[in-house]
């Protein structure tokens, strides 16, 4: 079962992969810096730095599926 406490949502729009709101900052429809190419990388076990460019707020993703990014920082209260 995905701990969903430390996974968050995201969506692939026009080859950009987005995320509906930042869980530092709370800005909405950020852009982050990963692209969709890498996220079979990141399901066969390949860790990944991710920085959010409104905060600079930053996570290791470490599995992803077809909607959520599971991270090892626990993002959710």
């Amino acid at each position: 079962m995905i701990p969903f406490d430390r996974a968050w949502p995201y969506e692939i729009m026009m080859g950009d992969v987005y995320v509906s709101e930042c869980p530092f900052c709370h800005a909405d429809n950020v852009l982050i810096p990963l692209k969709p190419s890498e996220l079979p990388d990141i399901r066969d076990g390949k860790k990944k730095l991710l920085v959010f460019p409104c905060c600079y707020g930053r996570v290791s993703v470490i599995d992803a599926d077809a909607d959520y990014l599971l991270t090892d920082t626990r993002l959710r209260r």
